[in-house]
């Protein structure tokens, strides 16, 4: 009787293995059956509904009398602005789009700039306003764009003691029972017929008076009949005589620099440079790859502050004229992938610091590449900083950034 109550109990308990096994089976297929309904419910979604825009903000259009740079209206693009010559920007140079659709900043507008407002008619002139310029009525015995030079009402009188090489006696001959006289080139006639003497007549300030073309790039120097035009120190003359141009004293070998630095021609002089990478803060570190590049040190797989570091950074010197025409492009940024490694597909640059940064604006002249543009003018001479960024996105996550550091040099000259 126990063997048989055995023999039953394990038929019992086999039956119930049997029974769990068709139990999960039947589970396993409904689970199963759920994960591929799921499948196919979420594949049809992704297929009707493609995947949403980024969040954009309203178009801006650039003010009157300005220009706006920039054609993106996405969440953290900017929009920069400028204003023509003869007005000043009032509101905001740039604006970004915010993840709300909103911009920043307030709206720009160009208002024209009182020239007049600064008082620059001397000795009693009166001002009188112009786009872009202004115009000084003088008084009689005043004269010049600003009244700041005394009008001779009549010619000076010669002496003998004035140089002798700017006054000749006039050539005279008799016709028809008359004395006519007459003057060399570049001199003229003073005092009356009897006893006149031919005085130089001097261009530069004739020229600068009458506000007729501009005999000489820099100085105009007279001299008896003529005029020679020069130029400032670090500067040659041209063959045309009036034009001036650079010494490159770098290439000259004109510099006094060191060996341990590097000559950087600028307009009438030069600079010795020796960039030096940034000392260790952290995890960041940097070491020297080329006169002019620095590279960061590895990070630690931990360090978030150290991946959003510059991977690379470098420096760059221009040298420039004083109030250069804008909207001027300066410098150029641009990736390349490296061999079997796939490429970015998104860029982001920005200005990253310096001063007079609103001199600038960052723009993207093509899929890989952004340019730097100087959209106001600078008066030299003064040196600029201005720091550009690029930062590499794949797949809309941050990979890594570039630096550039950019020094321009502005001469206090327009040549």
């Amino acid at each position: 009787q126990s063997c048989l109550s055995r023999q039953q109990l394990l038929a019992a308990i086999r039956q119930m293995q049997q029974l769990l096994k068709g139990q999960e089976t039947r589970f396993s297929e409904g689970l199963r059956a759920v994960r591929s309904r799921l499948s196919t419910i979420h594949a049809s979604l992704a297929k009707a509904a493609p995947e949403l825009p980024a969040a954009s903000c309203p178009a801006l259009q650039a003010p009157a009398d300005g220009r706006k740079f920039g054609t993106k209206y996405l969440v953290d693009h900017e929009v920069h602005f400028a204003c023509d010559p003869g007005f000043q920007l009032l509101g905001s140079s740039t604006r970004m789009c915010q993840a709300n659709g909103s911009w920043t900043g307030q709206e720009p507008r160009c208002a024209e700039i009182n020239e007049c407002s600064s008082s620059l008619c001397q000795n009693g002139g009166t001002c009188l306003e112009g786009l872009d310029h202004f115009k000084c009525l003088c008084p009689p015995q005043w004269t010049g764009t600003t009244c700041q030079y005394q009008a001779q009402t009549a010619p000076p009188a010669w002496s003998a003691t004035d140089d002798p090489a700017f006054s000749r006696q006039p050539r005279c001959a008799q016709i028809a029972q008359t004395q006519q006289c007459s003057c060399d080139p570049g001199f003229h006639m003073s005092g009356t017929a009897s006893n006149g003497i031919c005085q130089d007549v001097n261009e530069c300030e004739v020229y600068q008076q009458e506000g007729g073309p501009r005999l000489c790039a820099h100085a105009c120097v007279n001299i008896p009949g003529s005029f020679r035009c020069s130029c400032p120190t670090g500067y040659v003359l041209l063959g045309d005589g009036k034009s001036c141009e650079d010494i490159d004293e770098c290439s000259l070998s004109q510099d006094n620099c060191t060996s341990g630095s590097t000559c950087i021609n600028t307009g009438g002089g030069f600079q010795c440079i020796t960039p030096q990478c940034p000392l260790a803060a952290g995890n960041v570190s940097y070491v020297k790859t080329s006169p002019f590049q620095c590279e960061r040190n590895p990070c630690p797989m931990e360090s978030r502050s150290c991946h959003q570091a510059p991977k690379t950074i470098s420096f760059h010197y221009l040298s420039l004229p004083s109030k250069l025409q804008t909207p001027a492009p300066l410098f150029r940024m641009a990736t390349v992938a490296a061999p079997g490694r796939p490429g970015p597909d998104s860029l982001r640059f920005g200005i990253a610091g310096g001063n007079n940064r609103g001199h600038f604006v960052v723009q993207r002249s093509d899929r890989h590449t952004g340019e730097l543009l100087l959209v106001q003018s600078l008066q030299g001479p003064r040196t600029i900083h201005v720091d550009v960024d690029m930062a590499e996105y794949l797949d809309r996550v941050f990979q890594t950034k570039h630096l550039s550091k950019i020094t321009l040099f502005v001469s206090a000259y327009e040549f």
